[in-house]
């Protein structure tokens, strides 16, 4: 039997990174991506060869159309289908909106949302010729509720859920799932900024008193896409009880 296949964005550290070797764990064939860190990315690829499946990676920033087009060719060329696809690729900004330039709003909305739609539409394309596949899109509890001095982040991720649940009814019909994950705060280098103090502040306020591991994500996720075929167009929260 052929292995099934996996691509994740944003794959070099933190989430992506733990959901990659998840699936190498389960026996997938992997495609990975970070925008530069080639160092990282290559660690990534050599922990999940250890498990015995194959690992292509692609460096390049794949909200530019034209490099996610590369990354897609990259995959077909090497596979021939894919049947997983993970829109993990995302950065924040911290601050008011007034002093928020333009080219920084671009930025954060071009990373977090425009790669969806350029993978999902390049992985869609694919899923239709087998009839089947699964598309999970890494969101953000701000996306459900929105977050002062986060407001292109959270309207990114906003923008990622109302995509999710829209493109869901889109492909259902074709039996392809799409889901989102709106995570709370994990134990990852994107929450480097806050310290000691502010860390245990957020802890206080979590039901599940601890941030989440990058770890307990790529559980979730692998399980969404492990034959089920029902449960799409949902956003999932996974944050502790926090929100």
């Amino acid at each position: 039997m052929n292995k099934k296949i996996a691509a994740i964005t944003g794959a070099s550290r933190g989430i992506g990174r733990a959901i990659a070797i998840k699936y190498a764990q389960l026996g997938y064939n992997i495609a990975i991506n970070c925008i530069k860190n080639t160092k990282m990315l290559k660690g990534v690829q050599q922990e999940i060869l250890k498990y015995g499946v194959k690992c292509i990676l692609y460096i390049g920033d794949i909200s530019i159309y034209e490099n996610a087009v590369s990354f897609f060719e990259l995959i077909k060329n090497e596979y021939g289908r894919l049947d997983v696809l993970i829109n993990n690729a995302g950065i924040s900004y911290i601050g008011l909106l007034q002093d928020m330039s333009a080219d920084e709003w671009n930025n954060v909305i071009h990373t977090n949302l425009n790669s969806v739609f350029n993978c999902s539409k390049l992985a869609v394309i694919m899923m239709l010729k087998e009839k089947s596949g699964h598309i999970i899109n890494i969101s953000s509890v701000w996306g459900c509720t929105g977050a002062s001095m986060e407001t292109a982040y959270s309207a990114s991720k906003g923008g990622i859920n109302s995509f999710t649940m829209a493109l869901a009814k889109e492909l259902a019909p074709s039996n392809i799932q799409v889901n989102a994950i709106a995570c709370g705060i994990f134990d990852t280098d994107m929450n480097n900024f806050l310290d000691k103090s502010e860390l245990n502040a957020i802890k206080d306020e979590i039901p599940a008193g601890r941030l989440g591991k990058p770890e307990e994500a790529a559980d979730i996720i692998c399980k969404l896409t492990d034959n089920n075929s029902y449960l799409t167009g949902q956003i999932i929260k996974l944050d502790g009880g926090w929100i």
